[in-house]
Order: C-alpha cells, then structure tokens, then sequence
C-alpha cells in the first residue's frame, strides 16, 4: 500500500506513519517541516495555510500521474483548523489517491450529544467545507464535508475520534498527570476513583485507521475505546506505579473539586464529573460499529507505561501544540484544596 500522510511529524499523523511503515508501506509525508518524520518516508515540505503552500504536493501529484504507475493508495488526514484548507488538498488529490480518510473528532455532534448516541446523533450546523476557521466542533465537521465533497463517500472515511492518548500527545493531557505523580507529595485526585473513561491509544487508533484502509471502509465511525476502558482510579495508580514517584493520591468529591472552582477537563486533564453532559459527551460515547470492525485497545498500564517512557526520552518535557491551550493545575490551588502547605 502507498499511503500519503498529510502531517505525520507529532501525535496521531506520526503514529499513523509508524503503524504503516511497520506494515511495510510506502509513505509520503507532506509537512511544514517543524519536526523530522519517522525515518524511512518520502519527505515534502509544504504549508497548507501559505499562498502555494501545496507546490511540493502539487508537482508530486504531477509525477504521480504521468508516471502510469498509479497514485497514492489512501490519503490520511488529520487537520483541524480552516476547512478549506481541506478542500483545496482533498481535490488536489482526488484523481492521484484512492480514497481519503480524515481525522475528525466526535465533537462534531450537536451539544450535548446524548450519553450512549453513536454515529446516528445529530452533528453541529453551519459548518462548510470552503469555511475558514471559526471554532474546533465545526472546523472538524467542515473538514468532514470538504473530503466527501471531493471524493465521494465511497471513497471517503471519516474517523471521530474521541479522547487520544498514548506517546507523541501534544495536548498535555497524560503527560500533566504523569508529571505531576512523578513530583511526589499530596495529589488532588478527582472522585470516583471507579469513574468510568473512554479514551483510545493513539496507536490503536492508527493501526484501525490502517484495517479500515485496507477493508475498503467508507462513511463515518466513532473510535474510542468502549465505554469503562479504564477509570480515574486505575488511570492515576498507573501513573504512580509507572513513575515510582512518593505520591499520595487524595481522593477528593466531585463537589468539592467543583466547589474550588476548578474546571473539569482542562485543569485536571480527562476527568469530568459523572452525570454531567461533559461526561457523557465524553465517556460514554457508543463506539460499538467501530468494535464490529475490529478495534482493539490495549489496557492502560501499557498505555501510561509507555507515554512516561517517551516524556523521559524527552526530560520529561513533552511538546505542547500551540494551537492548544495549556492544561494543568496550579499548584497552590492544589494545595489550597486539600488543605497542606504546597505541594
């Protein structure tokens, strides 16, 4: 299989890249060259937001097709900013590459999806494919509409991803709780401990994204893990057993935590409170069309494992994307909750 990546440098696109070479496709990755791909692709330097950003993209596409020899296989995807930018890439492409699968999100659903809705659920209005940027929700359903319109939905996949995590995140997410176990001392956790999460591995997501290629499959699928992958409490003893740092897990009440005035989700990373819209948006999405079609999730502990793994090659600095917030909770807040001098 030959298989153009579209990014492929960080997170999702970089493990989609490594999932296929490990396949033993032939890649082509087309990136801004801020970080190096994985080794063994075709490299092209291009930015999709630049006046003839796509020249390398273009010229290549050009080779491709005087060449007789056929074009891409598959196109991936995974651009969440203006939806035109996937327009104009997806009908530059249409007649070099079989089919195009975009990284979409499951916040493409109309606010709040229903706990337990799948790909049935109503998505957000006013998105267009021609769109510039305006929020995440419809840039992710804009970027949906631009690959269908220019190749099909038969030759379209559109994948709704839920909560990534795993080695390569740039959001911050797994990374935040793995260095703030690892520093030690008192640590405010979010109650339950037995709150169910739903989140996949980002190479699980890759490896399915590669299946689906192969099988020939079209149209929309939420991937997540089922619902109850893990909980809060298995997802944090992870972090202390993997870091082996002297934490202390305090166990704190939903209600106090949201008493303190702190915000779920993005001052502690994952955990949203039960019941609310947030959790079932979030954690009880129904993803059983994707789990017919064979998705596997590997268990948290190699999940977690293997992201502290990656943050040591690093110093335990990751890479923050800088179209994303910064996430995390100051630590006299922390302390102030529960009540200890600092933490």
């Amino acid at each position: 299989m030959r298989l153009l990546m579209l990014g492929g440098t960080e997170f999702v696109g970089r493990a989609v890249v490594e999932s296929a070479l490990a396949r033993g496709w032939e890649v082509t990755v087309f990136h801004r060259g801020r970080h190096e791909p994985p080794a063994g692709v075709r490299s092209l330097l291009g930015d999709r937001t630049a006046p003839d950003g796509l020249a390398a993209l273009v010229d290549a596409s050009a080779a491709v097709a005087a060449s007789g020899e056929g074009g891409w296989d598959v196109v991936v995807d995974t651009w969440s900013a203006a939806p035109r930018a996937v327009r104009d890439t997806a009908r530059l492409l249409a007649g070099t590459a079989g089919r195009y699968v975009y990284v979409s999100s499951c916040s493409v659903y109309a606010w709040p999806p229903a706990a337990g809705s799948d790909e049935s659920a109503p998505v957000v209005q006013g998105a267009a494919a021609d769109a510039g940027q305006t929020d995440y929700a419809r840039d992710k359903r804009g970027g949906e509409l631009a690959a269908v319109e220019a190749f099909g939905a038969d030759r379209s996949l559109l994948v709704r991803a839920g909560l990534i995590l795993g080695p390569y995140e740039n959001i911050g997410r797994l990374p935040w709780w793995l260095g703030r176990v690892a520093r030690g001392g008192p640590v405010l956790a979010p109650g339950p401990r037995d709150l169910p999460l739903q989140y996949i591995d980002v190479r699980d997501l890759a490896g399915w994204v590669l299946d689906a290629v192969e099988r020939g499959a079209s149209g929309a699928y939420d991937v997540a893990g089922p619902p109850g992958t893990t909980t809060m409490g298995e997802l944090l003893d992870a972090c202390v057993r993997v870091t082996g740092g002297p934490a202390d897990l305090r166990w704190t009440p939903a209600e106090a935590v949201l008493g303190a005035g702190i915000e779920p989700w993005t001052q502690l990373p994952v955990w949203v409170p039960e019941g609310s819209d947030l959790h079932g948006a979030l954690h009880q999405r129904d993803v059983s069309r994707a789990v017919r079609e064979g998705l596997r999730c590997r268990g948290v502990e190699e999940t977690v494992r293997d992201t502290w793994e990656w943050l040591l090659s690093l110093d335990g600095v990751a890479p923050q994307r800088p179209d994303r917030p910064v996430v995390g909770l100051d630590p006299e807040v922390e302390a102030k909750v529960l009540g200890v001098q600092g933490v």
